[in-house]
Order: structure tokens, then C-alpha cells, then sequence
């Protein structure tokens, strides 16, 4: 039995899922099969966010022949961690004790974000530092489908231009880094008071930090709010 191939293309305004089949022909056991790979990349396709994703099947040929069975198989997923080796296990209702297991290698591309200049570590993104292309997916599936995603984040690698954008790869700006001077602001009842301070560690938007209050010496903790300003974390 030769591979059987299957073309899969997701629409990107209706939804609308299009196959394009090498072979013709009765619901075999082997589409079966491709169907229920198809079924899982869609479903991981909607649950990443993949931008008008393509999906290329390749059923690999079983060690054993494939058995013949009449009525609809039911088809589990075994193993659909990696792209390149989805394996599913098919059962056939009519032949108690029926089952064969198959392995498919699907290939993904999809329109995702990458870098079009290069980025150096730490760099926080600009809207004019990504684009979209259309790339080869299969080996990184958390590449990013979304510029606005990336922009105001930073590199935590060095990243040359045409690199896809992963999440694993970006993180939030450091707003405070160790030893800068910073502004602790209080607010309470409509009343703010802001004071000096200095900060004893680094931390991006959010993260709390312990700051040392110039006026009296005492170490706070301060959650960071924006570049070299914090806020009390107990306020």
C-alpha cells in the first residue's frame, strides 16, 4: 500500500475545511484514519490561534496489513504531542478484537509573526520590527499569530531578521532594574504621596520587588507599575 496523502486548508474567514485527496475511492480504513488526524489539527489549530493554517497528511505504511472491517472504525488518538508522528489506534465494531495502530506525518504552515530587522537581547518590540509570513510551523508550534502580541514585549534571545517569533522566546520588559532609582507612589482615600526610593532587584510590569525608601532607609515591597515607578505591594 502506497502512502496515502491528504491536503488540508482551513479557510480563514468561513472556517471552512477543504480536502484534497491523491486518492478516490470508498471511506477506507486509511481515510478514516486521516480523518481523525484532521480532526485533531483542527482542534489544535483553534486552540493556538494559527492564522490560516495548512496541513499536509501523510499516512505511513502499517507493519501489518490492514484489515478489512464494514462498518465505521473508531479511531483514538494515541500520541499527537509532535506533528511529524501523530499515532492513533482504530477499533472495528463488527470484529471484537479488532485493532491496528497507525502513524501519520502531517506538516503545518501558517501565516505567523517574524522578526523584519534583527533584535538583540532584551530589545523590547516595536510594531515595526515584525511582519507576517506564511511559514513551516510543524517544529514550532508556539510561533506567534498575532503582531500586537509581540509588540511591547522583550527578546530574550538575539533574534536575526526572518526569525518566526515564538512565545518561549519573549517575555515582559524589565521597567525596574537593580540600583535604579525609582519613585514609590502611595495612593489611598484620594490622597497620594510619592517618595524616593531605590531599587534592591529588577522586575517587569507587575512583578514585586523590594525597594528601599530613601527618606527613612526602610526595605519595602513595592509591586512595579511602569519604568521606575512602584506602588506598595500592601496597599
Amino acid at each position: 500500500m502506497d502512502h496515502l496523502r491528504f491536503k488540508v486548508a482551513i479557510g480563514a474567514a468561513l472556517g471552512a475545511v477543504v480536502f484534497h485527496a491523491t486518492a478516490a475511492g470508498p471511506r477506507t480504513t486509511e481515510t478514516q484514519v486521516l480523518d481523525a488526524a484532521r480532526a485533531v489539527l483542527d482542534e489544535r489549530a483553534g486552540r493556538e490561534g494559527w492564522a490560516d493554517p495548512q496541513f499536509d497528511l501523510v499516512l505511513q505504511r502499517p507493519r501489518e496489513p490492514v484489515l478489512p472491517c464494514q462498518s465505521p472504525l473508531a479511531v483514538e488518538p494515541v500520541d499527537t504531542r509532535q506533528l511529524s508522528r501523530l499515532r492513533f489506534e482504530a477499533r472495528c465494531a463488527d470484529s471484537p478484537g479488532w485493532t491496528q495502530s497507525f502513524a501519520v506525518k502531517a506538516a503545518a504552515s501558517a501565516r505567523v509573526v517574524v522578526a523584519a530587522v534583527a533584535l538583540a537581547p532584551g530589545r523590547t518590540v516595536a510594531s515595526g520590527d515584525v511582519t507576517v509570513e506564511r511559514r513551516d510551523i510543524t517544529a514550532v508550534p508556539d510561533a506567534l499569530s498575532d503582531p500586537a502580541a509581540a509588540v511591547g514585549q522583550a527578546s530574550r534571545r538575539a533574534l536575526r531578521s526572518g526569525d518566526v517569533l515564538r512565545t518561549a522566546w519573549l517575555a515582559a520588559p524589565v521597567l525596574v532594574k537593580r540600583g535604579d532609582a525609582v519613585r514609590i507612589v502611595a495612593q489611598r482615600d484620594g490622597i497620594t504621596v510619592t517618595v524616593a526610593g531605590e531599587a534592591q532587584e529588577a522586575g517587569a510590569r507587575g512583578a514585586v520587588v523590594r525597594v528601599r525608601n530613601s527618606g527613612n532607609g526602610r526595605i519595602i515591597r513595592a509591586r512595579v507599575v511602569d519604568a521606575g515607578v512602584v506602588q506598595p505591594a500592601d496597599l
